[in-house]
């Protein structure tokens, strides 16, 4: 059964006059640019705040807001049924309260953030910078992309860096390839996306023996931090 509390929150931040929770961690330096690390559809799980804390020790202000209300599970139904319980303007709502959290957090450098999600969070990743504008300087979605056949990208103005798997079998090629015209036909940016010779998930250490790729995993990692950094200054 799906683990009611994750034991991970450790931030309360406003959301549209509601109050939302996550994982937040901060650089050794005290302060930093500002990331925000969306969810898988397993919940904020120790995977993701793992990820908050590297990106952290990395120089950055990372914040995992937790979009299932501390439900965490490791068994695909579970995740699928937390998936589609998870009211999609709910989410966005959070996650613009995330943005705006850490616009005003006082470790904060810089006046924009970056999104990085993970499968379901890559697809939110890239709605939150479309719906967010100037407010998102880079995105980067792993092995994610937006439900909604045709997303429009319309309003998205952040540079974007995507990491996909060859042997996704949920996520063809094709579907990421579309994409990338999408997002160059509604904007101004050219995406630059990466494919994996790996599965889906390859980047997460807990899905072994499952499709986790310690080499891919590595390359995308070095190429996400040097992303970041190029473009959040």
């Amino acid at each position: 059964m799906a683990d009611p509390s994750s034991g991970a929150q450790n931030v309360t931040f406003p959301s549209n006059g509601e109050q939302a929770h996550g994982y937040l961690a901060l650089p050794p330096a005290g302060r930093g640019p500002g990331l925000l690390v969306i969810q898988e559809w397993w919940g904020l799980t120790s995977h993701m705040t793992s990820m908050v804390d590297r990106f952290a020790a990395e120089g950055f202000v990372a914040l995992a807001p937790d979009l299932y209300g501390g439900a965490t599970t490791h068994d695909r139904a579970e995740a699928a049924e937390l998936l589609a319980r998870l009211p999609t303007e709910r989410a966005a709502r959070d996650l613009r309260g995330a943005v705006d959290f850490l616009l005003e957090h006082p470790a904060l450098v810089g006046d924009a953030v970056a999104v990085v999600g993970f499968c379901m969070g890559g697809g939110f990743a890239l709605r939150l910078a479309a719906q967010e504008g100037d407010k998102v300087a880079a995105v980067v979605p792993f092995y994610g992309l937006p439900r909604e056949p045709g997303y429009d990208y319309r309003g998205l103005t952040a540079h974007v860096l995507g990491h996909f798997a060859e042997y996704d079998k949920g996520l063809p090629t094709e579907a990421v390839d579309e994409a990338a015209i999408l997002i160059g036909e509604a904007t101004d940016r050219r995406p630059e996306i990466h494919f994996y010779p790996a599965g889906h998930a390859f980047m997460n250490d807990e899905n072994v023996p499952g499709s986790y790729d310690p080499l891919q995993a590595k390359i995308a990692w070095r190429r996400t931090l040097s992303f970041l950094r190029g473009h959040l200054g």
